[in-house]
């Protein structure tokens, strides 16, 4: 069962790389089995975002407006007047970040991560040109070109509140070549989330699959265990989606 439906998770993947890439199937095919590698991806933002044509920002899967009743109520008012810490990990040039930064009624410091410096580039220059203006005036939003498989040599162990992930751990899950990375980066969430933090993983990954995958990798014997919940986001083009939310706790 579980083979069948990451093949079906596949060929719904194919079908948007391959409108993004001008309905090539072969270089989409292509592209699927190199996605955990950084060039793919510089490939990607520069041939989809060429001087000749208007910066669009690219989304996975669905917009924030899909999603934004799952996260918005995840941000609360902070302890000690401190600033609530979000991650949008792997966010490309989709607008996600920039979304809760804008929405946030409560101050939010949002960190927008990716492995490509052009999609890095690109969005810190539609900013630019485009103000976001937040809602809470201490919010705070910044783009940063990292490896989310090093998230512990930038942040400091339970400093993140809040980390998204819309479609960074599936793309790795699928390349051919990924599993083994994809493993690493939710150990790495785990550990820089605070206790009362929490991972959500937006996948079409069904949880007779998933829910299995990360009950077993988010664990660190002897150091952290987690609480894995989901929720069906909805049905968008034929496919369904759910909401992951993975919560560490020290283990006893």
């Amino acid at each position: 069962m579980a083979v069948i439906l990451n093949t079906l998770a596949k060929s719904s993947l194919k079908l948007i790389i391959a409108t993004r890439l001008r309905h090539h199937s072969s270089l989409a095919t292509e592209f699927i089995n190199n996605m955990d590698k950084k060039a793919t991806w510089d490939r990607f933002y520069t041939e989809n975002n060429n001087k000749a044509t208007n910066f669009r920002n690219f989304e996975w899967f669905f917009g924030f407006d899909s999603i934004r009743d799952f996260i918005l109520p995840m941000l609360h008012s902070p302890p000690n007047d401190a600033m609530l810490r979000v991650l949008d990990m792997g966010c490309g040039t989709s607008a996600l970040g920039l979304s809760v930064y804008r929405d946030s009624v409560w101050p939010v410091q949002v960190t927008c991560a990716d492995i490509s410096p052009i999609a890095v580039r690109l969005m810190q220059e539609q900013t630019e040109i485009e103000t976001v203006l937040p809602q809470n005036p201490s919010s705070k939003l910044d783009f940063l070109e990292l490896d989310c498989t090093c998230l512990c040599k930038h942040f400091n162990s339970e400093r993140l509140d809040l980390i998204l992930d819309k479609g960074t751990i599936d793309a790795l899950l699928r390349s051919k070549e990924g599993g083994a990375k994809a493993s690493l980066v939710l150990k790495q969430c785990m550990k820089v989330l605070r206790n009362t933090g929490s991972l959500l993983q937006f996948s079409d990954e069904d949880p007779d699959s998933r829910m299995l995958w990360l009950e077993k990798e988010s664990r660190e014997p002897g150091l952290i265990i987690a609480n894995v919940g989901v929720q069906e986001v909805g049905e968008l083009r034929g496919v369904t989606y759910y909401c992951y939310q993975v919560t560490p706790h020290p283990a006893v």
